[in-house]
C-alpha cells in the first residue's frame, strides 16, 4: 500500500513505468538489442580514403589550352575570328604589320634578292679566276719540271764531256812526254852516229804533233769546264726563275681564293638574311596551331601594338583527353601508387556521398591514378587521374578548369579499427596497387 502511495504521490509517469516490472523487461531487451546492433555495426567494413580537391585538366599536354603568341612585335591590322568560333589548324587568326623601321620597306625582299644575284655573279667570276690561276700554277710547275730536267741532262753531258776531255789531255801529255824522250834520245844517238838524220827529224816531227795535240786537248778541256760552269749557272737560274713565277702565281691564287671565300661568306649571310626575312613575312599572319575553339582574346581592337611573345588569344583543342588534377599532402604520397582507384565528384553535378563507402555513393565517377609528380608544388604533390574504363563514363559536358572533389580509395577495414586509428592519429594502412580496394570490390559486384 505504501509503494502505491509513493508512486501516486510522485506525480512522475516515467517513474511509475520503471517501477512496473513488465516495462523494465522490455527496456532491458531493447537496450541489449541496440547494443548488439552497435557491436555488430563496429565490424562492418569501412573504406579508408584520402580526400582532396582539384580541377579538371587534360592528360596530354597538347590537349591543354594553347596560348597563341606573336613571334615578332607588330601592330594588329585585322581579326579573322571571334571568341567561341571553331578554327582548324592553319586558319588565320589575326594579321599584324611591321613596326620596326628596319623591316618596313615593302621592297626589302626584292632588293636583297637583287644583291644576292649580283654577289652570285661576282662569285662566279672569281671562281673562274681561281680556276685559271690554278691551271697557271699547274702549268708553271710542269714547265719547271721539264726545264730543270733538260738543264740537268745538259749538266750531265757537260760533266761527261769534261771527263772525256780530261782523259784526252792526260793521254796527250803522255804521248808528248814519250815523243820528247825519243827526241832527246835521238839527239844523243845522232851525235854518236848511231841513227840517221832522217830518223832524228821524224822524231822531232812526232814531238811537234804530240805537242799540238796536247795544246788542242787543253783547249777542249777549258771549253768543257766553261760549259759545265754555264750548265750549273743555267740550272740554278732556271730553278730561281720558275720559283719566282710559281710563288707569284700561287700568291695571286691564294688572294683569289681568299676573296672567293669572303664572297661565299657574304653570300651565305645574305641568303640567311633573305630566308629570315621570308620566314618573318610569314609571321605577319598568326595561325591556329590545332583544331579547336577560340576561347579568350587577350588583345582587343585593331591598331594595337603587341610585343614579341605577347599572348593574343587562347585556343582550346577539340576532344581533349580529360584528366583530373589533384593535390596531395606530402604525408599521403607514400600511400599512393599508379593504378590506385579514385572516386570523383564534379562541381555542378549532384551527388550523394557516404563518407566511409565512397564506392557505394551516388553521382560520383570512377578514375585511377596515372601520374604522380616527384616534385612538390607549393608544399603539395600533384597527381593526374584518368577515367576508369571499368566504371561509368565521365559526363561529356565537363569543361577544363572545373572544380573536382576526389576520394583516393585505400583499404577496407572494420569500423572499430578505423575509429581506433583516427582516435590515435595513425595514418591509413598502406597497400600495394595490386591489392583490392573498396572500389575494386564494388566494381566486381557491379560486373557480376
Amino acid at each position: 500500500m505504501e509503494q502505491h502511495k509513493f508512486d501516486n504521490d510522485t506525480g512522475f509517469k516515467s517513474l511509475r513505468v520503471l517501477h512496473d516490472i513488465k516495462h523494465v523487461k522490455k527496456f532491458a531487451k531493447l537496450s541489449i538489442a541496440i547494443g548488439v546492433i552497435v557491436l555488430l555495426a563496429l565490424f562492418l567494413p569501412w573504406t579508408q580514403n584520402i580526400r582532396t580537391r582539384g580541377e579538371l585538366t587534360t592528360y596530354l599536354p597538347q590537349d591543354r589550352p594553347q596560348s597563341i603568341q606573336s613571334i615578332i612585335p607588330g601592330r594588329i591590322e585585322q581579326w579573322y575570328v571571334r571568341e567561341g568560333q571553331m578554327v582548324h589548324k592553319g586558319d588565320t587568326i589575326v594579321r599584324i604589320s611591321e613596326i620596326k623601321e628596319k623591316f618596313m620597306d615593302p621592297k626589302l625582299l626584292n632588293r636583297l634578292a637583287e644583291q644576292i644575284k649580283a654577289k652570285e655573279g661576282s662569285q662566279s667570276s672569281n671562281s673562274g679566276k681561281v680556276s685559271a690561276l690554278a691551271r697557271q700554277v699547274e702549268a708553271l710547275q710542269r714547265e719547271r719540271g721539264l726545264s730543270l730536267e733538260k738543264a740537268r741532262n745538259k749538266l750531265k753531258q757537260s760533266e761527261l764531256k769534261l771527263g772525256t776531255d780530261s782523259a784526252d789531255i792526260q793521254a796527250a801529255r803522255i804521248d808528248q812526254e814519250i815523243a820528247q824522250q825519243q827526241v832527246s834520245r835521238a839527239d844523243s844517238l845522232i851525235r854518236k852516229g848511231l841513227i840517221s838524220l832522217n830518223e832524228f827529224e821524224r822524231r822531232k816531227i812526232k814531238l811537234r804533233e804530240t805537242t799540238a795535240k796536247l795544246t788542242g786537248a787543253e783547249n777542249k778541256l777549258s771549253i768543257s769546264r766553261n760549259d759545265l760552269a754555264n750548265s750549273v749557272v743555267e740550272l740554278s737560274s732556271l730553278d730561281a726563275e720558275y720559283s719566282t713565277k710559281i710563288t707569284k702565281a700561287e700568291s695571286e691564287l691564294n688572294s683569289a681564293i681568299s676573296y672567293l671565300y669572303e664572297t661565299q661568306s657574304e653570300l651565305a649571310k645574305m641568303n640567311s638574311e633573305l630566308s629570315g626575312l621570308t620566314i618573318r613575312s610569314g609571321y605577319y599572319f598568326v595561325t591556329a596551331p590545332v583544331d579547336g575553339y577560340v576561347v579568350q582574346a587577350k588583345v582587343s581592337g585593331v591598331g594595337t601594338n603587341i610585343a614579341e611573345g605577347e599572348v593574343i588569344c587562347t585556343v582550346m583543342p577539340l576532344n581533349p583527353e580529360l584528366a583530373v588534377e589533384l593535390y596531395m599532402k606530402p604525408m599521403d604520397i607514400p600511400l599512393l601508387a599508379k593504378g590506385r582507384k579514385v572516386r570523383l565528384q564534379f562541381d555542378g553535378w549532384p551527388a550523394m556521398v557516404f563518407s566511409g563507402w565512397p564506392g557505394y555513393s551516388f553521382g560520383t565517377f570512377g578514375g585511377e591514378i596515372a601520374v604522380i609528380d616527384n616534385v612538390d608544388t607549393q608544399g603539395k604533390y600533384r597527381i593526374l587521374v584518368v577515367p576508369d574504363d571499368k566504371d561509368l563514363a565521365w559526363p561529356k559536358q565537363l569543361r577544363v578548369g572545373s572544380g573536382t572533389f576526389g576520394w583516393i580509395m585505400l583499404k577496407d577495414v572494420p569500423i572499430w579499427y578505423e575509429l581506433w586509428r583516427q582516435f590515435n592519429g595513425f595514418p591509413p594502412d598502406y597497400i600495394s596497387a595490386s591489392e583490392p580496394t573498396g572500389s575494386d570490390i564494388t566494381n566486381k559486384k557491379v560486373t557480376k
